[in-house]
């Protein structure tokens, strides 16, 4: 059946977007796969399915996929574009996006920037998760010139190191080691951060499921809240990844990390699934 979707990106960062607040889109795991591959098919980091709102306040809940079929929590990029089109659509200023995770509130800044709260921080061992008790700002993991992570969990699991020289890290060879460590039992994100200035910090990312992106938001937050916590930058910081730049606040009055950054509609077109 042919169906219509919208393909996006936030930095880079790109997304295939279905409506399903009308008809019900259901995608099986092999069928994203096959969407989701840049020669054979569309191409995208993650897929969204916008579903009708399951809770009272909120204008929509969303179903995001990783491009090799697995369910995740929550995408910061896929929300703050998600938040962009309900926000024209709507003719709202803000929007109220549900996930699996949390609920998320999209704000219209600037241009074509887009501000999402992305809700409470959790850092405790158990919400990672990790699968044992380790002391979450210094996880002792060890892969390569990786050592010692800092564990965030902004809807999904992070593990950020800290190093001189993010350019020198074989990203892909030791990305998906550290997503497979024994010690992550429901895999995780892996940031290699380095520090420019207290407020400015240059990051990669090796996503779950999906490998190296060009940039990841809910990434981007814990790279921020990992360098409060090793005493290395302020609350307020701009996170500079592959493509392109977002500003990260971390609210010490209620916890909640504010993200802030474009995005971008690509196309339109439709697809059998």
């Amino acid at each position: 059946m042919a169906k219509t979707f919208i393909k996006m990106h936030g930095l880079g960062n790109d997304f295939v977007i279905f409506d399903g607040r009308e008809a019900r889109v259901d995608v099986s795991p092999e069928k994203i796969r096959e969407l989701g591959d840049r020669q054979r098919g569309i191409g995208f980091d993650q897929m969204v399915i916008i579903d009708p709102p399951k809770s009272l306040n909120t204008d929509v809940f969303l179903r995001i996929f990783n491009a090799d079929g697995s369910e995740v929590g929550a995408c910061g990029n896929a929300s703050r574009c998600i938040g962009l089109l309900l926000i024209n659509e709507l003719k709202k200023s803000a929007v109220i996006l549900e996930t699996k995770a949390d609920k998320l509130r999209a704000t219209k800044a600037e241009g074509i920037k887009i501000t999402v709260d992305m809700g409470s921080v959790n850092l405790k061992w158990q919400q990672i998760p990790l699968s044992h008790e380790e002391q979450t700002e210094s996880i002792p993991v060890n892969e390569g010139v990786l050592k010692t992570a800092v564990g965030v969990n902004v809807g999904n699991p992070h593990a950020v190191f800290f190093v001189d020289d993010v350019t020198q890290v074989p990203l892909e060879t030791v990305g998906p080691k550290v997503e497979h460590h024994s010690l992550f039992p429901e895999r995780t994100n892996v940031e290699v951060a380095q520090v420019l200035a207290p407020d400015k910090i240059r990051m990669r990312v090796w996503e779950r499921g999906a490998g190296i992106t060009q940039a990841c938001g809910t990434g981007a937050c814990a790279v921020a809240i990992a360098g409060v916590r090793r005493g290395l930058t302020n609350r307020k910081a701009t996170v500079v990844l592959d493509g392109g730049t977002l500003d990260i606040e971390w609210r010490e009055s209620d916890n909640h990390v504010l993200m802030t950054g474009d995005a971008v509609e690509v196309f339109r077109g439709t697809v059998d699934i």
